[in-house]
């Protein structure tokens, strides 16, 4: 089954990339070989007069395109920006919070060091 989707994913790119680049085979072909180019798709073989050397056929692939391209109507698209929700943007300043001490109301310290000079002696026995 992988293959066979495979295949066929492969063909339809290939047609794809064919199609898009069919225009550039053509005078690819044209400026590599100009005289077979004549010789196989040339109209005017009969008349020479006309001294087209196979550009009527060159315009005709590029007229072919240009109809294609003119018969897809032009679709206008267009990106509004949508407010779906608002969110209030709060800015924070985390060097206040750093230096201010903050006293809490439900916390007594009850801890008092009392400092004694006093020398208390060993017990004697």
């Amino acid at each position: 089954m992988k293959t066979a989707t495979s295949i066929v994913s492969l063909l339809l790119a290939t047609i794809i990339i064919f199609n898009s680049l069919r225009i550039s085979f053509t005078y690819a072909y044209y400026y590599l070989d100009t005289s077979g180019f004549i010789e196989k798709l040339c109209e005017n073989k009969d008349r020479p007069e006309l001294q087209c050397n196979g550009k009527c056929q060159l315009m005709k692939v590029a007229q072919n395109n240009q109809a294609a391209d003119d018969k897809v109507p032009f679709k206008y698209i267009d990106f509004r920006e949508i407010t779906l929700f608002v969110v209030e943007q709060n800015s924070y300043d985390f060097l206040s919070h750093l230096s201010r001490k903050t006293h809490l109301k439900n916390y007594n310290n009850l801890y008092h060091y009392s400092l004694t000079y006093s020398l208390d002696h060993p017990p004697q026995v």
